[in-house]
């Protein structure tokens, strides 16, 4: 059996074209963006014209995406860079901007920063979510406060891909800003680039954060939205570059790779359904086995995620039986694919630590085919009778 490779939501192989950009910049376009010679502007153009390619993907100006080297880096710099933005001033509310709300189930990236906020002396809200893994407008409007400085929320589960109300929560941002508070709402859409429709400015959000190699784009290379007139400090200091929000000579070769991948999602527009119809026969498919659990929601959620329980099969045991037949998959976030401990998302939604562990997460992309999906199942199936049955 030839490989079959279903952990895109991990990170994607990158498209031909984009390997193409990458390696061109690498080789010919080399100049520092920031130097005045021939070369450098030759940089700085490639830059330029990748800027756009990404804005353009969003619906939002040039002028408000700043790159980063991803979309961890990208949830810190709004996270953090939205929580310390205001200085406080003699006479002022000493707890002004010293709130943060976020879900209990954001990706590692974002409740990393929250934690360091809140060893700071921040407050932190860290609200729950219901069976499908989902927030509502109302638990966030009854957590925000005069104080609070950024809401953070991610527009896709990266384990389980449940999708956000997010023009809801939005709405309910901007009322409260309305009243006089300064809130922010940050959206980590990295999961979301490429499979759901992001409009941020149409939908009032103000940060927002992806990265390229999700969408067959390079790694080391994302990119922040910041919506025109909001301030943000900056993590790092030493330069202008990216508007003195991300200085340090750019990572041209990256970005001009996330550039080409921006390009090719604002022109694939059947993606999305392909994906969908790809996730849909596996999940017909893995419902066939006895006892499984379907953690993904079957409705409002993405269309490349699918995340399934096998209890009385372990399923980092399982991933490996399956790496054994050329098929790779996930236990869920890579960036926690070494630990093993329940999944924090899966037991949010109400799974018990046995159901958590015994978890796959299954993600397609651009090159994934229905061939590869029915032998995917097939061995799914078989792979779990065998360590069912060796574990009675």
């Amino acid at each position: 059996m030839a490989d079959i490779y279903l952990d895109n939501a991990a990170t994607t192989r990158p498209h031909p074209s984009v390997a193409e950009a990458v390696m061109r910049t690498l080789t010919e376009v080399y100049g520092n963006p920031s130097s005045l010679h021939g070369r450098g502007v030759d940089a700085e153009r490639l830059v330029t014209g990748a800027r756009e390619a990404v804005a353009a993907s969003l619906g939002v100006s040039a002028a408000e995406i700043i790159f980063t080297s991803g979309g961890t880096e990208a949830n810190n710099l709004a996270l953090g860079g939205a929580a310390r933005r205001a200085p406080h001033r003699p006479g002022q509310n000493p707890t002004r901007g010293r709130h943060v709300v976020i879900t209990a189930i954001e990706h590692s990236s974002v409740l990393s920063p929250a934690r360091a906020l809140a060893a700071e002396g921040f407050a932190v809200t860290e609200l729950s979510v219901d069976a499908e893994g989902r927030v509502s407008a109302e638990q966030v409007a009854a957590a925000l406060r005069p104080e609070t400085a950024v809401v953070s929320v991610m527009a896709v589960n990266n384990e389980i891909g449940s999708i956000q109300p997010l023009d809801d929560l939005a709405r309910v941002v901007r009322a409260h800003r309305a009243g006089g508070a300064t809130t922010l709402l940050h959206v980590d859409a990295v999961q979301a680039w490429g499979k759901i429709p992001l409009r941020p400015a149409r939908s009032g959000i103000d940060l927002l954060s992806i990265s390229g190699h999700k969408v067959h784009g390079p790694k080391g290379v994302g990119a922040l939205y910041i919506r025109r007139g909001v301030r943000l400090a900056p993590l790092v200091r030493g330069g202008d570059q990216e508007q003195a929000l991300r200085p340090g000579t750019e990572n041209v070769p990256g970005i001009a790779g996330m550039g080409e991948a921006a390009r090719l999602v604002a022109a694939d527009g059947d993606a999305a359904a392909q994906m969908a119809g790809l996730i849909r026969r596996l999940r017909e498919r893995l419902a066939r086995i006895p006892d499984v659990i379907i953690n993904t929601p079957e409705t409002g959620a993405a269309p490349h995620i699918l995340n399934v329980s096998f209890p009385g099969a372990r399923g980092e045991t399982l991933l490996h039986r399956l790496e054994m037949d050329g098929i790779y998959v996930s236990t869920g976030s890579a960036c926690h694919s070494h630990q093993p401990t329940p999944s924090h998302v899966l037991l949010a939604i109400g799974r018990s630590p046995d159901e958590a562990v015994s978890s796959l997460r299954f993600s397609v992309g651009h090159f994934t085919t229905t061939d590869d999906i029915d032998a995917a199942a097939s061995a799914v199936e078989a792979a779990a009778a065998e360590l069912r049955a060796l574990a009675r």
